[in-house]
């Protein structure tokens, strides 16, 4: 599909003949987000047609009522954080009038000011919050949603459920669904630490003398390496529940853990001071199997493919750290970062993306690790970072966005990279934030 935004946008059109009403539903808080009339066929989704490079521009219209104005903030800064539309700034021009009596947006006048889509919240008598998204080039509302939000006002949950309307009308605009309601964990004082995809709502979750952690996929409880008596162990904890150790990781070292995508499989390096190698083991399961055999050498820090067969991880046989796939069970490894004998580079800390595309790792070059990634398909690789230390990438859900600990500011801090247009954005504030590891959406 074509189109422009720049004054004459075709609007918001189904990718197939029929308009769609509604494109599913999404929990928000205890309830349900839902289109409020006419759903269609299931799969059927609204995108905005427009010139590919160009964002379109979309405008959020105030909201009245309590909470309104934190509501507006907040839809605002997530569409514009999904770096998928231009937020266009201002209240909008006045309503048409017939017979003294406001009856309907003055869609004309919202060409003019490259305006293609209007998002319209109200703030209903139950105080839930209704949200209409409107087609400027169509001159119609195109899509409805309506559904509660949790309280308290301003809470946790209520927070989590304006990012779940956003992540809705990002998706009734541009076809994709937006990552505002999900979370990151990552390592500050020794510690795990859970933040906002939007910075806010910083909270320590775990003991203290934690490394690397990893999401469970339901995202209701994550898994880290625990400084121990007897070298590190891995526990596995629910957000606000107490820590449950890994079985069989009491003794030696036991680090950088990943769970399978389905959840069945947990995969980590364990070693006793002469190399490292993958184990994994299945849930409910005691034994743990060997995946990589280093006869002396680290094989750490595994990441999943999408679709569970196969991993990515970081091993120094060849001489010093590079990157290498193979199937989940460890055979049929590969190289997959190239280098040439003599080579001192170091290229670690893989990030398989969820869209299955690309590999994202961290990689030193003149003497700094930045962020590169490669693509599965041709080897073709993109360095994304220049300024200061930048390290340990792991991919938002969207397959676009990367989140990763940098320097630049002076201090270790969490910063988000979209990687087609390179815009970046500083997630965490006072220093001392590693090993981020971005969640699924709940």
């Amino acid at each position: 599909m074509s189109g422009t935004r720049r004054g004459n946008a075709r609007g918001i059109r189904a990718a197939c003949p029929a308009l769609c009403r509604a494109v599913g539903a999404v929990a928000v808080g205890v309830g349900l987000l839902t289109a409020s009339a006419g759903a269609q066929d299931p799969g059927v989704r609204i995108g905005l047609t427009y010139e590919a490079g160009v964002k379109p521009g979309v405008m959020v219209l105030p909201v009245r009522g309590l909470g309104g104005d934190s509501i507006r903030v907040m839809l605002q800064r997530d569409l514009e954080n999904g770096d998928r539309v231009e937020i266009i700034a201002g209240d909008g021009p006045p309503p048409l009038t017939v017979n003294g009596r406001s009856q309907a947006l003055n869609y004309g006048l919202y060409a003019t000011l490259r305006v293609a889509a209007v998002v319209e919240a109200v703030i209903t008598a139950s105080g839930g919050v209704r949200v209409q998204v409107h087609d400027v080039g169509l001159r119609k509302v195109a899509d409805t949603r309506e559904g509660p939000l949790p309280t308290p006002l301003f809470g946790d949950a209520w927070r989590q459920g304006v990012h779940r309307i956003a992540d809705e009308v990002e998706q009734s605009i541009t076809g994709v669904r937006g990552i505002a309601a999900t979370r990151v964990l990552f390592v500050k004082d020794r510690r795990v630490w859970r933040i906002d995809s939007d910075g806010a709502n910083a909270t320590p979750v775990s003991d203290a003398g934690a490394l690397s952690p990893a999401w469970h996929p339901s995202g209701r409880q994550f898994t880290y390496s625990q400084f121990a008596s007897e070298g590190t162990r891995l526990v596995t904890q629910e957000f606000g529940g107490s820590p449950k150790p890994v079985a069989g990781t009491g003794r030696g070292l036991h680090i950088t853990p990943a769970w399978s995508p389905d959840g069945a499989t947990l995969v980590w390096a364990t070693g006793d001071g002469d190399g490292t190698d993958l184990v994994a083991r299945t849930t409910g399961d005691a034994t743990t199997v060997p995946v990589t055999v280093g006869r002396g050498t680290d094989n750490v820090s595994p990441t999943f493919a999408p679709d569970g067969r196969r991993l990515a991880f970081t091993s120094g046989r060849s001489g010093h750290p590079e990157v290498y796939i193979s199937d989940a069970d460890g055979t049929n490894a590969e190289l997959l970062t190239a280098f040439a004998f003599g080579d001192r580079a170091y290229r670690s800390n893989p990030s398989w993306s969820p869209d299955g595309r690309a590999v994202a790792f961290q990689s030193q070059l003149d003497g700094r690790f930045q962020i590169v990634t490669i693509t599965l398909r041709d080897r073709t690789t993109k360095q994304h970072t220049s300024d200061g230390e930048n390290e340990d990438p792991s991919w938002a859900p969207d397959g676009r966005h990367l989140v990763f600990t940098s320097t630049r500011s002076g201090t270790r801090e969490l910063w988000v990279l979209d990687t087609e247009s390179g815009r970046l954005r500083q997630l965490t504030r006072g220093g001392g934030a590693r090993m981020a590891a971005w969640g699924p959406r709940i």
